[in-house]
């Protein structure tokens, strides 16, 4: 029987964000504010309210900036290494126990991470079908951003290549995904088999993707909206405009994530 309780969560927060500029001179992407709050705090409080009781913060650039109520490794290769490196550095906690693995630059509703907790999969990533929301806010063209994303009766059969054909895109993979013990055995034997320096280049997406040639089963799970990704102080400009209309006239925004 497959267990729904999901316990333990990994934040990847090695990188320091370069297209972050200044914002990130003093203190790595995560610390960066955001509606009162850093990054890491909002997700940290997402996690625990859905239930999450340990998380696990890998972390890199100015990495004794980052502390909490909450456990802590290093990857002491952060600038020279890509996501997946700096997952592998949680290879513990992966190889014991279901883990929701989170990106360091996004915000989401508590209702995302309880969802993916309850779907079924060795390896579950979210994404979101009210992508071009969020990406007409962020783009002038959208598509010169989005990635394909073709999922089959809740399979993944593609991601992240790069389409002017928005019919490719069911949605926009949010960096939110849920890895358990057997997953990570999976993805660890395709790891194995490669040289350091190739690890070192891959991002996630690039993972699933070289899952999916292997026909290692990718399950997804849907959300509308309430989370945002922060790539750039472009970013937090626009977000902070939404969220005062959002308090001070009431104008419904589909991503606010925080209610």
């Amino acid at each position: 029987m497959y267990n729904n309780k999901v316990l333990h969560s990994i934040v990847l927060a090695a990188g320091r964000g370069s297209r972050m500029d200044n914002l990130t001179r003093d203190k790595p992407k995560c610390m960066v504010e955001l509606a009162g709050k850093t990054l890491l705090e909002w997700q940290i409080n997402a996690m625990m309210v859905s239930g999450v009781e340990n998380i696990l913060v890998v972390t890199g650039y100015l990495y004794n900036k980052i502390k909490g109520n909450y456990s802590i490794i290093r990857n002491p290769r952060w600038n020279e290494t890509n996501m997946v490196t700096t997952l592998t550095y949680a290879s513990k906690w992966l190889e014991k126990f279901t883990c929701i693995i989170s990106y360091s630059d996004i915000l989401y509703h508590q209702s995302h991470v309880k969802k993916i907790s309850e779907t079924d999969g060795d390896i579950v990533v979210t994404y979101d079908r009210l992508w071009l929301d969020l990406w007409n806010e962020r783009f002038v063209d959208p598509l010169s951003d989005a990635e394909t994303f073709i999922e089959n009766n809740g399979v993944l059969k593609e991601i992240g290549e790069r389409t002017d054909n928005i019919n490719r895109i069911s949605g926009q993979y949010m960096g939110l995904l849920k890895i358990s013990p057997e997953g990570w055995r999976n993805i660890m034997n395709m790891l194995n088999e490669f040289t350091q320096e190739k690890i070192d280049k891959l991002d996630m997406t690039s993972l699933l993707r070289l899952l999916l040639d292997r026909d290692v089963v990718v399950n997804v799970v849907s959300i509308d909206g309430k989370w945002c990704e922060v790539d750039s102080g472009e970013d937090l400009d626009r977000y902070e405009k939404r969220i005062v209309e959002v308090d001070s006239i009431g104008k419904c925004w589909s991503h606010d994530w925080r209610w």
